[in-house]
C-alpha cells in the first residue's frame, strides 16, 4: 500500500507542477518536523502527499474539525492525526510518550496553527521534541519555486528562545520570516 500511495503522491506533485527534496542526510526516524508556511488547505495536501512519497512513518497533526465522514477516512489513511486546538489535554506529554512506545515516529505539524496571518507561532513542537529528546527538522513549502525543501535540523537546547533564534535563522536563509511576536525577549 505504501508503494501505491507513493506513486499517487508523486503523480499529484507532478500534476501541481511541484518538486521536492529527497530526505536529507540528517534525517532520523524519530523527530518532530515543522513546516512553514501554512497559507492554504493545499499546503496540508502537499504535506500529506510528501509523507507518502518519502514512505516515512509520519503523523501530521490536523485540526480535528476536518475529521468528518468521509474526509476522516482519507485523512487517517494519509497519516493525519486529529488535534483539538481549544484545550491541551496533556498533549505534549502524551505525544512524547508515543516516541517512547515506537521504533520510529515522525510527528509533523505547522507551528502557525492556522492559515490566517499570525503574529507569533505556537511552540508546542519544541516542548514535544524536548520532552521526547528528539530533534526538530525544518521543512519549507517554497511557493515561489514550487518545491518542498528540507532546510535543517536542531536538537532542542536549554531554552525555547535560543532554539527559536536558531530555527528563525534556518528559515531566514530559505527566504522566509517566522512570526515570533513576543516569544523572544
Amino acid at each position: 500500500m505504501k508503494f501505491i500511495f507513493s506513486i499517487l503522491g508523486r503523480l499529484l506533485y507532478k500534476t501541481m507542477g511541484w518538486t521536492f527534496d529527497e530526505l536529507p542526510d540528517y534525517w532520523t526516524n524519530k523527530c518532530v518536523v515543522i513546516g512553514f508556511p501554512h497559507t492554504a488547505n493545499m499546503d496540508t495536501v502537499r504535506a500529506l502527499s510528501y509523507i507518502k512519497i518519502a514512505k516515512v512513518n509520519a503523523r501530521l497533526l490536523v485540526k480535528s474539525d476536518w475529521f468528518f465522514f468521509p474526509m476522516s477516512i482519507l485523512l487517517k489513511a494519509l497519516g493525519g492525526l486529529p488535534v483539538k486546538r481549544d484545550k491541551t489535554h496533556g498533549f505534549v506529554k502524551n505525544a512524547a510518550r508515543e516516541f517512547d512506545k515506537r521504533q520510529d515516529l515522525v510527528l509533523a505539524l505547522v507551528p502557525e496553527g492556522t492559515r490566517k496571518k499570525v503574529t507569533s507561532i505556537k511552540t508546542g513542537f519544541w516542548y514535544i521534541a524536548k520532552e521526547a529528546d528528539v530533534p526538530i527538522i525544518c521543512w519549507y513549502l517554497d511557493n515561489q519555486q514550487k518545491r518542498t525543501r528540507w532546510i535543517g535540523k536542531i536538537n532542542p537546547g536549554e531554552t525555547l528562545e535560543g532554539d527559536l533564534v536558531k530555527i528563525q535563522e534556518l528559515y531566514k536563509t530559505a527566504g522566509f520570516s517566522i512570526p515570533l511576536g513576543n516569544l523572544i525577549q
